[in-house]
């Protein structure tokens, strides 16, 4: 584990924007206690907790067919491409589209030379689990037959964040059970819950809201997975951190300190390299849960961290 090293003004930074956002949030009910259509379409206008997020005209969006019916993918080329990453948007199975983050998935496309691939798969509570998993397996699938067709790219990464780092570690584990796990060089796990019957990080954070508290991840998972028990969660088909771990490519966790889903990527990183796998931790302080969405010097450093990782698995550097 790497908890990384951060200038005391890129500390102070973020405890304002931490206060800044406690204050904001306790202003308002949580967000487990709105209707969520109203939750939603705040989100899409750009109102939600996180920074505005425009839409760019550099954004191309096509269909492909899935099991489930038609699968949304929002692409970006840049000019010169040397692999292709599939995005798993974060959300917690609920929020989110492929969408909400152009910025960011612009910035990867043009940073890491690789053509990226944002899956919109279906939500919970309409389409509860296991549809997003499967939404997001056919995607892998279709990437690793057309990639080399439609992107000339041969190497492949996968991530997301928060359940979009969960939809990846699940997507390796159904493409392993197909033997192609191996199309993917890498996994970019970014703050994931990997353990949906609630690791102690997240049991025992209790009510205080960063972006994330103990009931918000309750009601997130009873969404997604309705009627289940903890223990029935922990299964290797719900929770990734209570699968086999072995054959999988080399992974990149990064998560902040005041995430209540810190111990999801302490404990996976090291199941992850405990199964002969090649893994990196990396922990920021003073970092809440989607601390890279914000303007702030150590989303700067965490984004970095993830372009050198991408740019290395494609063999970019």
């Amino acid at each position: 584990m790497t908890v990384v090293p951060v200038s005391e003004a890129l500390l102070r930074e973020s405890r304002e924007l931490n206060a800044g956002l406690e204050q904001l949030l306790a202003s308002a009910p949580s967000v487990h206690l709105v209707d969520l259509a109203i939750t939603r379409a705040q989100r899409a206008a750009g109102k939600g907790i996180f920074p505005p997020a425009p839409r760019l005209d550099e954004a191309r969006d096509r269909t492909i067919r899935g099991r489930g019916g038609e699968i949304r993918l929002r692409t970006f080329v840049p000019p010169a491409v040397r692999g292709a990453y599939l995005h798993i948007h974060g959300g917690g199975w609920v929020l989110g589209a492929a969408d909400q983050q152009d910025h960011l998935l612009h910035a990867l496309a043009t940073g890491a030379g690789v053509a990226v691939v944002s899956v919109d798969y279906r939500l919970a509570p309409e389409h509860s689990f296991p549809a997003g998993p499967d939404d997001c397996e056919d995607a892998a699938l279709w990437l690793v037959e057309h990639a080399q067709r439609e992107y000339g790219a041969a190497r492949l990464v996968i991530g997301g964040e928060s359940a979009g780092a969960h939809l990846s570690a699940l997507t390796l584990l159904r493409l392993r059970e197909r033997g192609a796990s191996g199309a993917f060089q890498g996994a970019n796990l970014v703050f994931g819950a990997f353990d949906l019957g609630m690791t102690p990080s997240q049991r025992s954070w209790g009510d205080r809201n960063l972006i994330l508290s103990t009931p918000i991840i309750a009601w997130f998972t009873e969404l997604f997975t309705p009627g289940h028990t903890p223990e029935e969660r922990r299964v290797p088909a719900i929770s990734p951190l209570w699968a086999d771990l072995r054959a999988l490519p080399p992974a990149l966790f990064t998560v902040g300190m005041l995430d209540p889903l810190l111990d999801d990527s302490l404990f996976m990183a090291a199941r992850w390299r405990a199964a002969g796998n090649d893994a990196e931790l990396r922990v920021y302080p003073e970092s809440v849960h989607g601390f890279h969405a914000f303007p702030t010097g150590i989303a700067r450093l965490a984004a970095e961290a993830q372009l050198e990782f991408v740019r290395q698995r494609v063999g970019a550097t």
